[in-house]
């Protein structure tokens, strides 16, 4: 079958590829269980990418980014997701956090902190999720009031990702309690405020080599500088400028995620024989396999054409809605059948399919649920 090439590739973007792949495998793969017994990556990893210029590549060179775009992101995080790594937050850190500080920030805020998160001293994580919120961001109880020159955040947030090695972190909080999503405000909150505090690294089913952890608010005093954008009360459609992109990202890594589960299970049934022949052999998993790789070209094909509208700007609301439910609904397919044809060896740890499994599992819940998809698709119909 003929390799299928992304046509918004290029020669420095394969480039970059090479370095990717050769950080990931060096830093990332040999890591895997180091990171999952202690439930976060290494703190120096942030400082080493941030040496090869591999954070913050979409952010202009003026703030101490690589000046590239979002093509330079999806690049490496498509070969994270073919090492199987989801313990390094990356994605959030620099095509979340940093964006939402390069769009809404202010000079000096961009100034003060784009470099920082670039080369690695700082990490970064945004806060909207609260217990018992999920999805309905208007619903948000964290609070930011006046007072003076400052603003006092008392709440507090669950399922952060970044959230045990964040230093500046995007809050999403209500500077208005009567005016609903209107009343809703980002703050850049500092880690080594006083009255921040972390709670626990949340156990999760999978990806638990991630620090996703709690956080929490009591009386953190604020400057009104740390405001992003013009006034309160923007933070909502701040949000939801921004969600499609993070949909996006959550979309490229499930695609890889499906091709990587094809390349391994390939490999596994080719070598494994039952009944004196390769599993391979059977038809029952020539077809599933087939299958397989159906929904990896459909899947790649229609990511592919999400970036090239994204990097032209075209992207639209709905559209990025389908491409985030559907590549993670069939992830998960991809992940269940191979571990399938993997028989009892699919359950051990130290497959990769097996940690597949669980760890594609979440893709259908952040960043919008399938459900919340479904119902944005469903308004433009």
């Amino acid at each position: 079958m003929t390799a299928h090439r992304s046509k918004w590739m290029d020669d420095d973007l394969h480039a970059l590829r090479d370095l990717a792949r050769s950080f990931c495998e060096q830093e990332l793969e040999p890591n895997t269980e180091k990171f999952i017994e202690q439930h976060s990556v290494d703190r120096d990893l942030w400082n080493k990418a941030g040496e090869l210029g591999l954070l913050c590549m979409s952010v202009p060179e003026e703030y101490g980014g690589g000046g590239g775009n979002f093509a330079h992101e999806a690049v490496l995080m498509e070969e994270q997701a073919r090492v199987g790594d989801t313990a390094w937050g990356v994605s959030v850190h620099s095509t979340i956090v940093a964006h939402y500080v390069l769009t809404y920030g202010t000079e000096e805020q961009k100034r003060t902190w784009l470099p920082k998160m670039a080369n690695g001293e700082t990490v970064g994580a945004i806060a909207m999720t609260e217990p018992g919120t999920g999805s309905d961001l208007q619903a948000v109880k964290t609070k930011a009031v006046r007072d003076g020159d400052e603003y006092v955040v008392n709440g507090s947030k669950t399922f952060i990702t970044n959230g045990g090695q964040a230093d500046l972190i995007v809050v999403a909080a209500k500077t208005d309690t009567s005016a609903g999503a209107s009343g809703i405000s980002l703050l850049l909150v500092e880690a080594d405020r006083a009255g921040f505090r972390r709670g626990r690294l949340l156990d999760k089913l999978g990806q638990k080599g991630q620090d996703t952890a709690e956080l929490f608010f009591e009386d953190v005093r604020v400057p009104v500088s740390n405001l992003l954008g013009t006034a309160e009360g923007q933070g909502f459609l701040q949000l939801m400028q921004q969600l499609p992109q993070e949909r996006l990202i959550i979309a490229i890594g499930a695609v890889a995620a499906i091709e990587s589960a094809l390349k391994h299970t390939l490999r596994y049934t080719k070598e494994r024989h039952a009944f004196g022949k390769p599993l391979f052999a059977f038809q029952n998993t020539k077809f599933k396999l087939a299958e397989v790789a159906t929904d990896a070209t459909i899947a790649r094909i229609f990511i592919d054409d999400c970036i090239a509208k994204h990097l032209r700007g075209e992207l639209d609301i709905p559209t990025v809605a389908m491409a985030k439910w559907w590549t993670t609904e069939r992830a998960m397919v991809a992940a269940d059948e191979c571990l399938q044809l993997h028989g009892g060896y699919g359950y051990m740890t130290e497959y990769p399919i097996a940690r597949m499994w669980v760890d594609q599992r979440v893709q259908k819940i952040y960043a919008g649920t399938t459900e919340i998809m479904k119902e944005i698709i469903a308004r433009s119909l």
